[in-house]
């Protein structure tokens, strides 16, 4: 729950963690917390039995949403002078301590934060220190300052620390006056504020370096004459009319308003010189790091998909800018344009291999006086009830659901094209050439597509997370934020009662298909494929199905622990990661897939864990879909021996805990040139139709390896 106060029903999450940290730890010589408060999420920090400070949670108050889409947790201490006193990141989920970059450096970074003065942030307006950056975490680390700052703020005014109070706004209450004139020029908006300017030359900015003191950015220098243009960035809002239409033009300010949903807004930023305010993180990671919109306690980090080019300017006299961009401003971000707001801008050098210093730069924006109407604030009303939590989640995921409309399509139209090859999969099969590369096909797709870009890998923490939710209350909220994981857990459900767990490990698993596309590039160069004897065969299955009841029995205490155990499966690694990460978690994906070069899908067979959930409840499918002649088994092997996953038993079942509906077995059973019965059927009617073969056709069919005399 955010905000200074709270529900007494409310659990903060200060109380999860004020039993498992060391007073002592978070500030040297404190010996214990007191009691959480009843009206704001703070606890007391006692020194021998006096209290020394006060003791919070930054997500009580903010969020503190990082990449991994959970809340980064920092506790903070600070003391009635609003003086931060210690800090330490309690909790997180971050791929940063994934990718190389340890826990312990994050914490360390966090000690500069130690005697930050609240009160001297409330006046720069929460930018009064230098943001120590950690190269590859940028994000990370951006989150957590702001969370640190804007939480330190809400409780030093609820508390009244240092002098802080929360603060009342008695002036008057502004909307955008709709009816506004137009500005005739850039330069006219430039003049009066519609157009705000950060304007940084290159010796501006190396001198800005070489004050910090470290000897390694005056090597880095640039090179450039000191009066070279660094960057000259300018924003404008131009989700305000008047403003949109002079400076993008009739055309594209009505592409805008429809690309904008109620309550949202758009700021362009235009810049040129030899720095990039977008630079090229959001490429990769899908947010923009250099640029930050910061509005009192709210900010906004521009994402992709929140993200178009600009054209042409519109307006006369406008220079020429060598980046022009919109980014959206999301409706439930607490933004308010008739209130003055900051764009920051994150300036970075190279002083190492891996390692880089910053610089942070803000650009002020604010409304002009004639873009505003005053309003008079309504009479109080009682109010019907508390906000509705429930309508701002639904909200949340509504909107992340629109912002993937294409990839959501995309996956609608292969789980479409999957679900028609298995109900006609009698035609499909009747071609093996066909059978195999569009399966190849579908398998790239399912790679690239749901794998590399869209991150959809289903993994046995989901099944974990899902069993914790079903036994802590549950909520449909926390699984729609994710719109493609939903599509594929509900589509595999179905899916079991159909096909059994084939329908997702053959087809719709990134690393399924990796595996099998990178054994098919062993088979063409010739690397030799194992087929492991059947007896040490069907005694390697039962391996996945004790891994993934081990991960179980671990989440029952503790779903942390088993989510660190889970690494059992590559797939972070492999898909999610795309192979950036620690070299012992590389090594060992990198060592399943040379297994699977010679044993094809080595580890959907022995040891997947996922695999083996979803063939606990696939034993429940209605249906048989995968037809078989009564001579399978007995006396025919072919179908047995050219499994590729070896799911056949030597009597002839299939075993559908360990198919994975291939269809190869399909095309066997219409071959005219493998399957015995096929041929003996071709046989019996050229009899009829053709009662004398005589020459080379004869022969061949009398003495087929597959036809008994």
């Amino acid at each position: 729950m955010t905000g200074g106060a709270r529900a007494q029903t409310a659990q903060p999450v200060l109380a999860q963690f004020l039993s498992k940290i060391s007073p002592g730890d978070l500030v040297p010589g404190a010996d214990a917390f007191g009691p959480i408060r009843d009206d704001v999420a703070v606890a007391p920090l006692m020194k021998e039995g006096a209290q020394i400070g006060h003791v919070f949670i930054t997500s009580d108050f903010v969020g503190t949403t990082g990449y991994s889409g959970k809340p980064i947790h920092t506790m903070v201490a600070v003391d009635d002078d609003a003086r931060i006193l210690g800090i330490d990141l309690v909790k997180h989920s971050e791929p940063i301590v994934l990718i190389g970059i340890p826990d312990t450096k994050i914490k360390a970074m966090m000690v500069d934060y130690i005697g930050l003065s609240l009160v001297e942030e409330a006046a720069a307006g929460g930018s009064g220190h230098d943001l120590n950056i950690i190269s590859g975490a940028t994000v990370t680390i951006m989150v957590i300052d702001d969370s640190i700052i804007r939480s330190g703020l809400k409780v030093a005014r609820a508390l009244g620390l240092g002098g802080l109070h929360t603060e009342v706004d008695t002036g008057p209450q502004f909307v955008i006056n709709a009816d506004a004139a137009m500005p005739d020029s850039w330069t006219e908006m430039e003049g009066d504020g519609t157009v705000r300017r950060l304007a940084l030359d290159v010796g501006q900015i190396n001198a800005a370096f070489e004050e910090m003191g470290d000897p390694r950015t005056a090597k880095r220098a640039l090179t450039e004459a000191p009066e070279t243009t660094f960057i000259d960035m300018q924003a404008a809002l131009v989700s305000v009319p008047a403003i949109g239409e002079a400076i993008l033009g009739d055309a594209e300010y009505s592409n805008l308003t429809a690309w904008l949903d109620e309550g949202e807004h758009a700021v362009a930023v235009v810049g040129r010189g030899i720095y990039s305010f977008k630079g090229s993180g959001y490429v990769r990671g899908g947010i923009f790091d250099r640029i930050v919109l910061i509005q009192d306690d709210v900010s906004v980090r521009f994402r992709d998909r929140g993200h178009k080019r600009m054209g042409a300017i519109a307006a006369s006299g406008a220079p020429e800018f060598v980046e022009k961009d919109l980014f959206k401003i999301p409706a439930d971000s607490g933004f308010d344009p008739t209130k003055p707001f900051r764009i920051q801008l994150l300036v970075q050098r190279d002083v190492a291999a891996i390692e880089k210093v910053f610089l942070t730069y803000d650009l002020g924006y604010q409304l002009p006086p004639a873009y505003l109407s005053p309003i008079v604030a309504p009479a109080p009303v009682e109010a019907e009830g508390h906000a509705s939590e429930m309508d701002a989640q639904n909200a949340l995921w509504k909107r992340i659901w629109e912002d993937k409309t294409v990839e959501i399509a995309a996956l609608g139209v292969m789980l479409f094209v999957l679900t028609a090859a298995f109900f006609f999969q009698t035609y499909v099969t009747r071609s093996a050439r066909f059978t195999y590369w569009f399966r190849m096909s579908f398998l790239m797709v399912t790679l690239v597509f749901l794998g590399f870009y869209a991150n959809a890998q289903l993994s046995v923490v989901n099944l974990m997370a899902l069993f914790g939710a079903l036994t802590s209350g549950f909520s449909w909220q926390a699984f729609l934020l994710d719109p493609l994981t939903f599509i594929l857990w509900f589509s595999v459900a179905t899916a079991l009662l159909f096909w059994g767990r084939g329908a997702y490990c053959g087809w719709l698993c990134p690393f399924g298909a990796l595996q099998e596309l990178s054994n098919q590039v062993a088979r063409k160069i010739g690397i030799p494929q194992w087929t492991l004897p059947w007896g040490l065969h069907e005694r390697l299955w039962p391996l996945k199905y004790m891994i993934f009841l081990g991960l179980f029995g671990v989440s029952l205490y503790s779903i942390e622990q088993a989510e660190h155990l889970a690494e059992v499966e590559p797939f972070k690694t492999a898909i999610i990661l795309k192979f950036m990460r620690a070299w012992p978690f590389v090594a060992y994906a990198v060592a399943l897939l040379m297994a699977g070069l010679f044993v094809e899908r080595f580890y959907c067979r022995y040891l997947c864990p996922l695999g083996a959930a979803l063939a606990i409840p696939a034993r429940l499918r209605m249906f048989d879909w995968l037809k078989r002649y009564k001579e399978c088994g007995s006396p025919c092997q072919t179908c047995a021996h050219e499994c590729p996953v070896q799911a056949i038993h030597p009597t002839g079942e299939i075993n559908p805990n360990e198919c994975v509906n291939c269809m190869h077995c399909q095309v066997l059973y219409q071959s005219k040139d493998k399957c015995p019965v096929v041929i003996k059927q071709l046989k019996r009617r050229a009899s009829v139709t053709a009662p004398v073969l005589t020459g080379a056709k004869a022969a061949a069919l009398a003495n087929h390896p597959n036809i008994s005399k």
